[in-house]
């Protein structure tokens, strides 16, 4: 049982990890090798071809299809897969370790929250300048949509998943993150930022690998903001 520590929420037998997946055969088997026990990994095949679906299996994931190409398909689909009270995501290129999702947990209350990693880059390469500089470009409108204090849109992030579910997410690409976090500040929630180290990705990415990419996903986000 993971117990929560410091707060009134109650302990939490189990979290639903939700890992958005497209091509990750590298990164997989570290991965879920580090998933706590009370962590159920839900791997969200992105039309992998390099046979990540099969790893993932292999290493005891349950693994489900996105049924369309996108992060927040893949992010959504697995979500509605989920079947516990609390449901967390995380991306599977091994840049955050599934041990550290217990810093989310420590710090969870009662009622409705979001938890988000604030990364805090691990080891040289572990987050790009383009990359930088595309979160700091959309943070920055975020604070001043939604008034809250937040310095990252969170590549880890942990919230109940019966009140995810009831929020009015409709992006299904690059900006379902940046959605999130609007859609509960809008909710009236807590939107709680956690330090959370960031490592080197294992591979490239296939959405932000290059400044271009990065561009991309500020599109995506800030088409979201204007909505």
């Amino acid at each position: 049982m993971a117990q929560d520590e410091g707060d009134d929420a109650g302990p939490v037998d189990v979290v639903d990890v939700v890992l958005p997946c497209l091509d990750e055969a590298e990164a997989l088997p570290w991965l879920l090798s580090r998933m706590p026990p009370w962590a159920r990994p839900i791997v969200v095949d992105n039309g992998s071809t390099d046979g990540s679906a099969r790893i993932a299996r292999d290493h005891g994931a349950l693994v489900v299809p996105a049924g369309r190409r996108g992060y927040g398909a893949a992010c959504h689909a697995g979500l509605r897969a989920a079947g516990s009270e609390v449901v967390a995501f995380m991306d599977a290129d091994a840049s955050l370790d599934p041990a550290d999702l217990a810093l989310l947990l420590r710090r969870r209350g009662a009622g409705p929250e979001l938890l988000l990693g604030r990364r805090v880059a691990v080891g040289r390469g572990a987050w790009p300048w383009h990359l930088r500089l595309a979160n700091r470009a959309v943070t920055r409108l975020l604070r001043r949509r939604t008034g809250l204090s937040l310095n990252d849109i969170g590549s880890m992030r942990m919230a109940p998943r019966a009140a995810l579910l009831a929020l009015p997410i409709q992006d299904r690409r690059s900006g379902y993150p940046l959605e999130t976090v609007l859609r509960a500040a809008q909710a009236g929630w807590r939107v709680t930022e956690v330090d959370t180290p960031y490592r080197p990705r294992a591979g490239r990415s296939k959405v932000t690998g290059t400044a271009l990419g990065a561009a991309r996903t500020v599109r995506d986000m800030t088409r979201v903001l204007r909505s």
